[in-house]
C-alpha cells in the first residue's frame, strides 16, 4: 500500500450515501419510467403503480424500522453519519416531493393522454351525466351496497379499527333534524370488489370511475338518518416489520401466525387524505390515529395509484403496451432425452426470463416421476399461488421419495403463502423445515440424489432468484444445472447443515453466508487490489441489487485507490459514491431499470488474467453476508463464463435504459449521441430467438469485453 492510500479513511461517512435515501433515489428512477415519452402509454401506468407499491412497502418497513429506532432513542449513525432523527428528517421532505411527482405524472401528463386515447377516467361523481348517473346508481344498489359495512363513531360505538392499506372514506354527519355535534362515520372500500367501474358509453371513448367514487356518490344510503356533512377518502399505513422472538418461540409456524395478524393493527405512520379534506373531519382522524403533521400526505388525486396495474390489464388497449415477450426454450434442453441426460453431457446454463423457467419445473417433475431418483432438496423462499414445484414436490413424497424441504416462513410479505405451502407439503409426507433460528435461509438451491450404474449421482440447480414461475416471467435471473461431483458434495453439505447443524470439516466450490462468504468477497476484491499494486492485471465487475455494506465499500475504494478499474451495475440501492479524488476515481456505477426487474447477481473477477466468474443470491449488503442463508458458486465451464461476459458486456454498453451515478450523488441517463441505440433487455430478448430459432449453443467462441467499454 503506497503511503498515500494509508492516510486515507475509507470508513469515511462523507465517502458513503444512507440507505434510505438511495432508495428513494432508485423510485425516482422508476418514476422517470412513467415520465418517460418514448414508452408505451399503458407501460408508463404500471410504473407509476409499481412507484406507489414500492413507496407502501417503504413506508411500512424502513421508515417504521427508523420510528421504531427513534422511540426508544437509539442515536448511532449509520455509515453517512446520519442518526435515525435525521435520516426520517430528510426522507420527510424527498418523499413528500416524490409523491409530488408521482401525481403530477398521473393527472397533467397520463390523464390526458388516456383520453386523447379513448380512456376518459371520470374524477369526481358530480361529474356525470344524467344517464351515467342512473347507471352508477344502480351499480351501487346492486354490487357495492351488500358488501359495505358502514360504522359510525359516538359514546356507544368507539373508533373503529382501520386496516393497513385499506382505503376508507371518513364523513362528518348529523342526525336529520337535530342541531347536534357533528359526529364521525367512516366505511371501508371493499378490495374484494373491482376498483376500476366501467360505465357504458357511445362514440367509441370508455369511461371508468373509481369505487370509492361511487361509493361517495351513495354515501347518504349508508347513513339514512342522518345528513352527510361532508365525506372524503383516506387511506393509511402502519407498521408492518414483524418483531418474531425466535428463540422464545416454543413453534415458529404458530409464533408467525400470531404476527401476521398484528401487522393489520401496528401503529399507524403514514396518512393519504384528499387534499381538498375538511379541516374538521381530518382533525379527527389525526387524533384517533396519533398522526403528526411530516406524516400527513395531501393528495391532489385518487388515493393508492396501484389500481393502475388493474388499469393495465384492461382489455382493448393492446396497442398502447409493449407486446409480452414470450421466454424462449433453452437450446440445450431440446431433442429426446432425460433432463438427466441433458445435465450430464455439460452443465446448462438458464437466463430468465429470456430463457424459459420450464426446465427447473421440469427437473423437479422429472425427478418426482424417476424411479432411479431417491432423494428431493429444496428451499423455498417465494413461490408462486399455484405453483408445479409445490406440487411435484409434494407428488415425489407420495411417490415414496425422501423429500426435504425448507420453507422460509420469514419471507417478507409471503409468510401468510409460506405457511399455507409448508402445511401441504407435510401432509403430502414431505419433511419441511421453517429457516433457522436468527437467520432467514434466502439461498436457491435443489439437489437431487439419483441412483445410477455407475453408482450414487448428485444433481444440482444453482439460481440468483426464487422458484417462482410466475415472478420468472419478469425477474432477470441467472441459474446453473449442473451434476459436478464437487457442488453435489457441497450441496449435500448444505442441506445437512440446514437439517441438522452438521459442517463438514471441508468445501470444494460453494461459498455460505452467514460463515464466510463475506470473507470470500473481501479476499477476492483485495486479490485484485494486490494485482493492481504490482502491476498485473487487475478489474472488477459486478451487478448485484443493493451495494451497502460498508466493509465491501471500503474494499472496493481501497481497491479503487490502487488502480482496480470497477464497473458496478446496482439496480437499487447504491451507498458507495463514485468521483471522489483518490477513492473512487476508477469506479462506474450504473443502474438499469426496464421491463423485466434486474434480480441477477453476477461477480467477475480478472485474477490476473485468469477470470474467475462467480453467481448467487446474495446482494452486498449486511443483511445478505451476515443474517441470511446464502450461496455463491463458481461458473467454471469456459464456454458459459463467456456467455456470462457477453451479457454483462450488453449491460455495460447499455446507452436506453441504463442510468449513470453522478460525482453529485445523482443519476443521469447515458449520452448516446452518436452511439447505436442499445436496449440491453431487448438484446437479450432478441438472442433467445434467435438462438431459439437456430437451435444452436449460443456464445461458443465469444470473446472477453473490450476495453473501451469497461473504463468508457
Amino acid at each position: 500500500m503506497s503511503e498515500k492510500e494509508k492516510k486515507i479513511d475509507f470508513k469515511n461517512p462523507e465517502y458513503y450515501t444512507n440507505r434510505e435515501l438511495s432508495w428513494i433515489l432508485f423510485n425516482t428512477r422508476v418514476l422517470n419510467e412513467a415520465r418517460d415519452k418514448s414508452i408505451p402509454l399503458f407501460e408508463r401506468l404500471k410504473f407509476l403503480s409499481i412507484t406507489a407499491s414500492n413507496l407502501d412497502e417503504f413506508f411500512m418497513i424502513r421508515v417504521a424500522s427508523l420510528k421504531d429506532m427513534v422511540s426508544v432513542q437509539y442515536n448511532k449513525p449509520d455509515i453517512a453519519g446520519m442518526t435515525p432523527q435525521e435520516q426520517l428528517a430528510a426522507l420527510d421532505q424527498v418523499t413528500h416531493e416524490l409523491v409530488n411527482m408521482q401525481y403530477s405524472t398521473y393527472s397533467r401528463s397520463l390523464l390526458p393522454l388516456l383520453e386523447k386515447n379513448g380512456l376518459h377516467v371520470i374524477q369526481a361523481h358530480e361529474d356525470l351525466t344524467k344517464s351515467e348517473s342512473e347507471y352508477v346508481d344502480r351499480y351501487f344498489k346492486d354490487n357495492v351496497y351488500p358488501v359495505l359495512t358502514p360504522m359510525a363513531v359516538d359514546s356507544s360505538r368507539p373508533f373503529p379499527l382501520i386496516r393497513n392499506k385499506s382505503l376508507n372514506i371518513g364523513a362528518l354527519v348529523r342526525k336529520k333534524g337535530e342541531d347536534k355535534e357533528l359526529e364521525f362515520a367512516t366505511v371501508q372500500v371493499p378490495s374484494v370488489l373491482p376498483r376500476i367501474v366501467e360505465i357504458p358509453s357511445e362514440g367509441g371513448k370508455r369511461k371508468v370511475i373509481l369505487l370509492e367514487e361511487v361509493i361517495e356518490k351513495n354515501i347518504e344510503k349508508l347513513f339514512l338518518n342522518y345528513d352527510i356533512v361532508c365525506a372524503h377518502p383516506f387511506r393509511i399505513m402502519r407498521n408492518a416489520d414483524l418483531t418474531i422472538e425466535e428463540d422464545e418461540a416454543a413453534d415458529l409456524l404458530k409464533e408467525i401466525e400470531r404476527q401476521l395478524k398484528k401487522r393489520q393493527w401496528g401503529q399507524a405512520i403514514r396518512l393519504e387524505v384528499e387534499a381538498g379534506i375538511d379541516k374538521r373531519l381530518l382533525a379527527i382522524i389525526e387524533k384517533e390515529l396519533n398522526i403528526q403533521e411530516e406524516d400527513l400526505y395531501r393528495i391532489a388525486g385518487p388515493l393508492d395509484l396501484t389500481f393502475l396495474m388493474k388499469m393495465y390489464g384492461m382489455e382493448g388497449f393492446d396497442h398502447l403496451k409493449k407486446p409480452s415477450y414470450v421466454p424462449q426454450p433453452v437450446p440445450e434442453m431440446e431433442g429426446e432425452g432425460s433432463i438427466f441426460d441433458k445435465i450430464q453431457k455439460g452443465d446448462i446454463l438458464l437466463f430468465h426470463p429470456y430463457q424459459t423457467f420450464a426446465p427447473v419445473v421440469e427437473f423437479i417433475k422429472q425427478a418426482a416421476r424417476d424411479p432411479k431418483v431417491l432423494a428431493i432438496k429444496q428451499t423455498l423462499y417465494r413461490v408462486s399461488g399455484n405453483s408445479p414445484i409445490i406440487a411435484a414436490l409434494a407428488q415425489a413424497a407420495e411417490n415414496g421419495k425422501q423429500v426435504s424441504v425448507l420453507v422460509e416462513l420469514k419471507a417478507r410479505f409471503d409468510e401468510e403463502n409460506n405457511i399455507v405451502w409448508a402445511k401441504m407439503l407435510e401432509k403430502a409426507g414431505c419433511h419441511v423445515i421453517y429457516g433457522l433460528v436468527g437467520l432467514k435461509t434466502h439461498s436457491k438451491i435443489t439437489l437431487v440424489v439419483r441412483k445410477e450404474e455407475e453408482g450414487i449421482a448428485r444433481y444440482v440447480h444453482l439460481g440468483t432468484g426464487n422458484y417462482n414461475d410466475a415472478t420468472a416471467k419478469l425477474y432477470t435471473d441467472m441459474g446453473l444445472l449442473t451434476c459436478s461431483e464437487a457442488i453435489g458434495e457441497d450441496a449435500t453439505a448444505v442441506f445437512n447443515m440446514l437439517s441438522g447443524y452438521s459442517e463438514p470439516l471441508n468445501w470444494n466450490k460453494l461459498s455460505l453466508a452467514p460463515l464466510w462468504l463475506k470473507d470470500k468477497f473481501l479476499f477476492l476484491i483485495g486479490r485484485e487490489t494486490e494485482n493492481a499494486r504490482r502491476g498485473r492485471k487487475a478489474k472488477i465487475i459486478a451487478k448485484v441489487n443493493s451495494l451497502c455494506d460498508r466493509d465491501v465499500i471500503a474494499a472496493l475504494y481501497k481497491a479503487s485507490a490502487a488502480g482496480v478499474k470497477i464497473q458496478l451495475i446496482v439496480r437499487g440501492i447504491c451507498c458507495l459514491r463514485v468521483g471522489i479524488p483518490g477513492v473512487s476515481e476508477n469506479i462506474k456505477v450504473r443502474s438499469i431499470v426496464g421491463n423485466f426487474l434486474e434480480h441477477s447477481r453476477i461477480f467477475y473477477f480478472e485474477n490476473d488474467g485468469d477470470p474467475e466468474i462467480y453467481m448467487g443470491s446474495a446482494d452486498w449488503m449486511p443483511r445478505n453476508l451476515e443474517r441470511r442463508v446464502e450461496i455463491l458458486f463458481p461458473v467454471e465451464k469456459e464456454e458459459l463464463k463467456q456467455r456470462i461476459i457477453h451479457i454483462l458486456d450488453v449491460q455495460l454498453r447499455d446507452n436506453v435504459k441504463a442510468n449513470i451515478l453522478t460525482k453529485d450523488n445523482t443519476y443521469e441517463k447515458v449520452d448516446r449521441r452518436g452511439k447505436q441505440r442499445l436496449d440491453s433487455q431487448e438484446e437479450f430478448c432478441r438472442e433467445a430467438m434467435e438462438q431459439a430459432a437456430e437451435k444452436k449453443e449460443p456464445y461458443r467462441n465469444r470473446t472477453f469485453i473490450p476495453e473501451t467499454h469497461i473504463s468508457e
